[in-house]
């Protein structure tokens, strides 16, 4: 639907509103003053109580195949940019710092493995044998 069209649509509209208030009007001069006052009430009321439409500043701009709503003039200003970039920095930044404490933790971890089986009393051979995961498995149970 264009303006033009929504334009006419709404000075129909109008217009027929205009003759239906001068029908309503035309009788009531037969009226006593009272009603009078309450029908002209009525329709102040009622006018305050119509909701205009506000028509918003949108410019829509054809991008290579997309279009995109802009305000303005469509050029970004400084906080704009930085708006826009400011979630990617924090993101980065994220994931560089989950990634540096997740690696000292494996180190961590992988050295406190390696401290446990060099002060054990077992040596490191033990572990690889076959029968001392059988020897702790048994010693689990009892």
């Amino acid at each position: 639907m264009t303006s033009t069209d929504h334009l006419r649509k709404q000075d129909l509209a109008d217009q027929f509103g205009r003759s239906v208030a001068a029908r309503l009007s035309a009788g009531t001069s037969a009226l006593p003053y009272e009603a009078r006052e309450r029908l002209r009430a009525a329709r102040v009321r009622a006018l305050q109580a119509r909701k205009i439409p506000a028509v918003a500043p949108v410019i829509v701009r054809n991008g290579g195949g997309s279009a995109a709503l802009a305000l303005g003039d469509g050029r970004p200003g400084l906080f704009t940019r930085i708006a826009s970039v400011l979630p990617l920095v924090v993101l980065a930044a994220g994931l560089v710092a989950i990634h540096s404490v997740q690696s000292d933790q494996r180190a961590s971890e992988l050295a406190e493995v390696d401290a446990a089986l060099l002060t054990d009393d077992l040596p490191p051979a033990a572990y690889a044998d076959p029968g001392f995961v059988q020897f702790l498995k048994q010693s689990g149970r009892e």
